[in-house]
């Protein structure tokens, strides 16, 4: 069984080279664009090149996200970012964008190429679409449980990669449009700001209230370290902590123990994992733990509705207060400069712990059961639970590890010493062997003889270098002599050449874009998404409909764990479906993200009759797709822009009305009165925007730039009362 790899995050050079360091078999990054953490510092161009030389030669791989939709505009610039990638010999790009996925493919051949988790792939289906596109590595949804995972590793040759820890959104990634139609802020391009981590209510149709705790779609992190044997046995090709945004010690802490758990799972069958392990995660970042989706939590244990940040570990209460001063009994110990918070019925308090006092003394640590007296301003009450955020002795230990570099590569070294004869040296790393000849030929000792000790203690002088000498073997002639120079010499030649072994090249290869598209004509149709027939008032036109009808388009689901057969045409919301319904007469739905003529053309190469356009696009971003397309196919593609409705902003395996009636209206509000609907479908939980999108207005202009279809979503009760009244 090959072992499997432990893929780290990091949001700049510094946080790299601490994941190397802490273990990793490789890491991803993003450069300055096309990254799905914009906020995250990243890399620029000359960092990225530092990044890939130093981890190479430690046997890491290097992956660039480049995981957001690309827009029209950026095509150019985006391929030209590409192909400086491929030139630096990094070792895969992380793939959103479907038009992108066929450009780069057709472009760079040689190139190697994951689907990120955005792409929404969640079953076997549409892990078999994109390996037959040559995409080497699949990033499973995170809502895919361990069971399916195993049956899409038996039944296909790609390989798997699966979060293992850190944080997790609510949504279906590449599903949610929450941040982006609120704020203007796309998920898909980078720039979440964090709608699910918010403060909401649930209500009903009456106003009626049912929630105790606000922060309602605030996921808790992933924690997989105790499961990590089922992980390696299941065939996962690589185990993917998040965290880009996050500082360098977490990126150390958590790659660290994620490390010692796969090598001792390979060694022992057991993970060895410690209760010190497991505490000094829950310090380093938590929002409470969770298996995930992954290993099939319940509702219930997947979100922390209480807070939606960091919860530290519990160390004490406040047990007194005295004007500014408050007083906490310890549960265990702190230090001077440890963070700590206060939870507080209104509002938490944090600080660092400049100063303490035990019994009015002034003290740098005090332990369990010890009562210690600190200042602070803010609000607090006794029986307030103090929780550590940060622990200053985790953090300056994980700074010494940082500092000493404690990662090596094994090495066995031979060297054949013989009279007259060239010094011999051979290197041995884990698959590579080379071999260097000196100018300098070995002498016969006229004096003092060079002995084994002599030579061993110089060509194990690389303690300066990212080697360590496990095995030296020296098959020497007696009485020779070699001077210290020469030896020192050959072994910086044999060094220099395994570095450039290991620092290897990916050949770089470019060919032309082609592509077969048909010639649609230039039609002016209107359609309606309806949810069942009893609601369609408006005849003569296509109609969708999201409840099965053989008269109709039928709306298949954008979450699919088995597929059903239908006999009409389909509108379908996901990629598996491409690959099950390949046989059919398909459309593509909005969730696509289609927001480029790329993609445009590859889905109509495949098959696909009309194309929903992103919800994303505005009118002059929709007719430069089409202004392109006609350029660059000489074509006419079959689109479709949705005008009215209420946008679908997030579909959730989390279903917060599972167990509500069903003959009821369910809302969340947030802090602005704004009321999103709610509505469950095939047991998830779909999130619609609050308010209508209305551009009836643009109807004409919208047939005149070359939309064929125009759709009106009139599938929910809300929709049908914005359209007639």
């Amino acid at each position: 069984m090959k072992k499997i790899e432990l893929l780290a995050p990091a949001g700049d050079i510094n946080c790299l080279k601490a994941a190397i360091q802490a273990g990793a078999d490789a890491v991803y990054i993003g450069g300055y664009g096309y990254s799905a953490r914009s906020y995250a510092n990243n890399f620029s161009n000359e960092e990225i090149i530092e990044a890939i030389n130093y981890a190479h030669p430690y046997g890491v791989k290097i992956f660039v996200a480049v995981n957001t939709l690309i827009y029209e505009n950026e095509v150019e610039t985006f391929l030209n970012y590409i192909d400086f990638l491929h030139k630096n010999n990094v070792d895969a790009i992380i793939i959103q964008d479907l038009g992108m996925l066929d450009l780069i493919r057709k472009t760079y051949p040689n190139l190697e190429i994951h689907a990120s988790t955005q792409m929404h792939i969640h079953n076997i289906e549409g892990v078999k679409f994109l390996s037959n596109l040559g995409v080497k590595r699949v990033v499973l949804a995170r809502e895919t449980s361990i069971e399916t995972i195993k049956n899409i590793i038996e039944n296909t040759n790609t390989d798997i990669e699966v979060f293992c820890h850190g944080a997790l959104c609510v949504s279906y990634s590449g599903q949610c449009l929450m941040s982006s139609l609120i704020g203007g802020r796309s998920a898909n391009r980078g720039a979440c700001v964090g709608c699910c981590r918010l403060e909401y209510d649930l209500i009903d149709e009456n106003n009626k209230k049912y929630n105790t705790n606000k922060y309602l779609l605030s996921m808790k992190d992933l924690c997989t370290i105790e499961k990590i044997g089922q992980l390696i046995e299941s065939g996962v090709t690589s185990l993917k902590i998040e965290g880009r945004m996050k500082r360098i010690e977490y990126i150390y802490q958590v790659v660290s123990i994620y490390r010692k758990a796969i090598d001792n799972y390979y060694k022992y069958k057991d993970s060895k994992i410690t209760k010190e392990d497991i505490t000094n995660l829950y310090k380093i970042y938590n929002r409470k733990f969770t298996n995930g989706f992954l290993f099939n939590e319940q509702n219930e244990n997947i979100v922390n509705q209480i807070r939606p940040n960091h919860q530290g570990i519990k160390v004490g209460t406040v047990c007194k207060i005295e004007k500014n001063n408050i007083y906490i009994k310890l549960l265990d110990k702190i230090n001077r400069l440890d963070g700590i918070r206060i939870l507080n019925k209104k509002e938490d308090s944090g600080t660092i712990v400049e100063k303490m006092f035990v019994n009015n003394k002034s003290v740098e640590m005090a332990n369990k059961n010890q009562i210690i007296k600190i200042k602070l301003d803010s609000k607090v009450d006794v029986n307030d639970i103090v929780v550590k955020t940060t622990d200053i002795e985790q953090i300056n230990r994980i700074h010494e590890c940082l500092k000493n570099k404690t990662r090596k590569v094994d090495i066995k070294i031979k060297a054949i010493l013989k009279i007259n004869k060239p010094i011999i040296l051979e290197i041995e790393d884990e698959k590579n062997k080379i071999k260097v000849e000196s100018n300098y030929l070995v002498e016969e000792a006229k004096t003092n003889e060079t002995t084994k000790e002599n030579i061993e203690q110089q060509l194990t002088k690389i303690g300066n270098t990212i080697y360590k000498c496990k095995e030296i073997k020296i098959d020497k002639d007696n009485n020779i002599f070699v001077s210290i120079k020469e030896l020192n010499e050959i072994r910086r030649n044999a060094i220099e050449k395994l570095n450039e072994i290991r620092n290897y090249k990916i050949e770089y290869k470019k060919e032309k874009y082609t592509i077969e598209v048909p010639d649609f004509k230039k039609e002016k149709n209107i359609n309606y998404l309806y949810d069942n027939e009893l609601q369609i008032k408006e005849k003569g036109h296509d109609i969708y409909l999201i409840n099965n009808s053989k008269n109709y388009i039928t709306k298949v689901p954008r979450v699919n764990e088995k597929y059903k057969n239908y006999n009409n045409r389909l509108l379908i919301g996901e990629i598996g479906s491409l690959e099950y319904y390949k046989n059919r007469e398909i459309y593509t739905d909005f969730s696509f993200n289609v927001v480029n003529s790329y993609t445009v053309a590859f889905l109509h190469s495949i098959g696909v009759k009309q194309i929903t356009l992103s919800y994303e696009l505005d009118f002059e971003q929709t007719k430069n797709i089409i202004d392109n397309y006609h350029t660059r196919y000489k074509k006419h593609p079959n689109l479709e822009t949705i005008i009215f409705g209420r946008e679908e902003m997030m579909i959730t395996k989390f279903n917060l009305i599972k167990n509500m009636k069903k003959n009821i209206k369910y809302y969340l509000k947030d802090k602005y009165k704004n009321k999103f609907i709610l509505k469950e479908e095939n047991g998830l939980m779909t999130i619609y925007n609050y308010k209508c999108r209305d551009n009836r207005k643009l109807a004409h202009n919208y047939f005149q730039i070359g939309i064929n279809n125009l759709r009106f979503n009139l599938n929910l009760q809300e929709e049908i009362d914005d359209f007639y009244h």
